[in-house]
């Protein structure tokens, strides 16, 4: 298997080019998902507050041998806990459920710009970073228009915005916008939800070139766009698959036969969604 390039953030850190998801896994199983992940090479894992599985993962962590230095560990800042204060209340609880001392991403899960507190959040977030409990902070779901609100109320970008992106939603614009303003782009549900995108004759045609999964011709689109999908796999052999996407590249034809698909949002629209 090859090993994983990392992608640099705006403020020096690095992280690796793929990870594992653990939604919607219980305590249980993310804490044998992560543990198996990690033993297999994984380095990326991502969890959040409303997974409710912050303590599997932590004790996955822990149990894998992996040193915890080696780990990039991600959680996400729940929509009922927006605001200063509550922010840094959160955090805590999130930090004591995955028994460590720092985490090395965190994100606002949601802007739920209707209750209009994200700003708020993220100068905690800030303030976080500073007092070296985070390594980089970030966001998920934000749009060009509230990732431009906390530059200009804050003087920080985020270093990752993790939203949905997929062959059937890729998210040109978006990433273009990222890409300006040096912010790496993470991807929720890579391989669509609730959609036969692996089934999909022009996708399969492009794994069987290549002698690969079907998944992992998507996954590899991913990382061909520059972005960083976190698929997430309860399945030993899918994780083992997931991670094994650097040594085949797609051309020109199968990148562009992978997304030559209607367009369409399978999740929340971040304008209207909210999330607590």
């Amino acid at each position: 298997m090859s090993s994983i390039p990392t992608y640099t953030l705006n403020d020096g850190t690095t992280v690796p080019a793929t990870g594992l998801g653990t939604w919607p896994m219980d305590d249980t199983q993310a804490e044998q998902a992560v543990r198996h992940a990690l033993e297999l090479g994984y380095r990326l894992v991502d969890t959040a507050v409303n997974y409710r599985n912050e303590s599997g993962v932590g004790r996955g962590v822990a149990g894998s041998g992996v040193p915890r230095e080696e780990v990039v560990l991600t959680t996400k800042l729940p929509g009922r806990h927006h605001g200063y204060e509550e922010t840094l209340a959160s955090f805590e609880g999130s930090r004591q459920r995955l028994g460590v001392e720092y985490v090395d991403l965190y994100l606002i899960h949601w802007p739920n710009p209707r209750v209009g507190k994200y700003v708020d959040s993220w100068k905690a977030m800030i303030k976080l970073r500073e007092d070296g409990l985070v390594r980089s902070i970030g966001v998920s779901n934000f749009t060009e228009e509230h990732l431009t609100r906390l530059e200009k109320e804050s003087g920080v970008l985020p270093a990752v915005n993790q939203v949905e992106l997929h062959p059937l939603f890729p998210q040109e614009e978006l990433r273009a916008f990222h890409a300006e303003k040096g912010i790496v782009t993470e991807n929720w549900s890579p391989l669509g939800r609730d959609v036969r995108l692996l089934d999909d004759p022009a996708v399969v045609a492009v794994a069987e070139a290549h002698g690969v999964t079907p998944a992992q011709a998507v996954l590899r689109w991913h990382v061909q766009l520059g972005a960083l999908p976190i698929p997430k796999s309860a399945d030993a052999e899918r994780r083992r698959a997931n991670l094994d996407l650097f040594g085949f590249e797609l051309d020109a034809a199968q990148m562009a036969a992978v997304s030559g698909r209607s367009r369409r949002r399978l999740g929340g629209d971040p304008d209207r969604h909210e999330e607590f």
